[in-house]
């Protein structure tokens, strides 16, 4: 796979492009505890964060947590400062934005509380053609609409591909009728599952004659 042979790309943030330090989801996780009477253990933070179980939601519920009540807590706790200095962008996804000359994206399910001191803290804040934060107005993934709504602001058309490692990432893509391309930074083994895709990566190091490291097509 060539990302190059696309006309547009977008991306998903949090476990694509970015990730924290463990260290703050550890903190995070504490706090939120604290005020839901409940700890979360170093394997459960780790699940949790990294949505290694599939859907967050189901999770937590099978955990016996208030779901509303969670996210409200944890929303109330997190700091977009914080946040920001313990984010890091992957090597590989700065030499994958640097390689591209096409309109790129960011459809994310982080706020933008915390998604603009972040891009900030990295100095993304302009390299992004349109960021779309989804909310229960615009939408969740694998719904299309923030997918569709980043593509009008970005004014494309053409082969487009979204990238993300969730497979509600895939969804949102093939729902918009774009590619859908899963990365796999935690491996299938760990996730314990195998996420379908058009093409399917370890990570964003890309060659134009040998593709990458992991890419095929499995839709």
């Amino acid at each position: 796979m060539d990302p190059t042979g696309y006309d547009f790309w977008l991306c998903d943030l949090d476990g694509t492009l970015v990730d924290v330090e463990p260290g703050y989801v550890r903190r995070l996780l504490d706090r939120v505890g604290e005020r839901l009477d409940r700890p979360f253990t170093d394997q459960e933070a780790e699940i949790l964060w990294h949505g290694l179980a599939g859907q967050r939601n189901a999770l937590i519920r099978s955990w016996n947590v208030d779901v509303e009540r969670f996210w409200e807590t944890l929303h109330a706790v997190e700091d977009p400062t914080e946040r920001a200095a313990a984010t890091y962008l992957h090597d590989d996804a700065r030499a994958f934005l640097d390689a591209l000359d096409v309109p790129v994206g960011i459809v994310t399910h982080c706020q933008r509380y915390l998604t603009e001191p972040v891009l900030a803290q990295l100095d993304l804040d302009d390299r992004f053609d349109t960021v779309v934060c989804c909310t229960g107005d615009i939408g969740w993934k694998p719904d299309p609409a923030p997918v569709e709504l980043a593509m009008d602001e970005m004014g494309v058309s053409g082969r487009g591909a979204f990238v993300g490692d969730g497979a509600h990432d895939v969804g949102a893509a093939w729902n918009a009728g774009l590619d859908g391309v899963h990365l796999e930074r935690h491996g299938h083994t760990r996730r314990g599952r195998c996420v379908r895709a058009d093409h399917r990566l370890r990570d964003l190091h890309f060659s134009p004659r040998s593709g990458s490291p992991m890419a095929n097509p499995t839709r």
